[in-house]
């Protein structure tokens, strides 16, 4: 087999790896759902307070830009979330006539939460691991993030493109 073949092979094992794990996860967070629940928001409303966190004060355009979301259905996210307290909405600096999108300490608390009650749950598992198996996760997991960040929008990187009243 040559390198190409291999590392082709190699790259297929990987990507079937890391779905394996995403799935896995799944079922975890199914079998705990009282301890991992995102409840009161669904999991595309979680997608907009994990952007926000990334990215305070950004606008409806980027937002959907990020998200892949159509304006209408952002738009109808945020009025839940803001609902709900999780996001506040200003005044833009730079024009009056949109908003800025911002994580309340509501939004931040909540994140907060359910991130600690997600790491008790992966700490349970990961606990099982033999030393060297840990090291080989996160070497591998941190390599996996940053291959991730380098090919995934961003956040309030749209460019120069006009904003979009929110």
């Amino acid at each position: 087999m040559d390198s190409e073949t291999s590392a082709g092979g190699s790259q297929d094992a990987a990507a079937h790896a890391a779905r394996e794990v995403i799935e896995l996860l799944e079922v975890l967070w199914s079998r705990g759902r009282d301890i991992t629940t995102t409840a009161p928001v669904s999991s595309s409303q979680l997608r907009v307070l994990y952007a926000l966190d990334g990215a305070q004060g950004i606008n409806l355009r980027t937002l959907g830009e990020y998200l892949g979301a159509a304006p209408s259905s952002v738009s109808r996210m945020c009025d839940r979330l803001h609902a709900l307290g999780f996001i506040e909405r200003s005044l833009s600096s730079a024009s009056r006539r949109e908003l800025e999108l911002r994580l309340s300490s509501r939004g931040e608390n909540y994140l907060n939460e359910l991130r600690s009650r997600r790491e008790s749950a992966l700490l349970e598992a990961i606990s099982e691991m033999r030393p060297a198996e840990r090291s080989a996760l996160v070497e591998g997991l941190s390599g996996f993030h940053r291959s991730v960040e380098c090919t995934a929008p961003r956040p309030g990187t749209a460019g120069d493109r006009a904003a979009e009243s929110a």
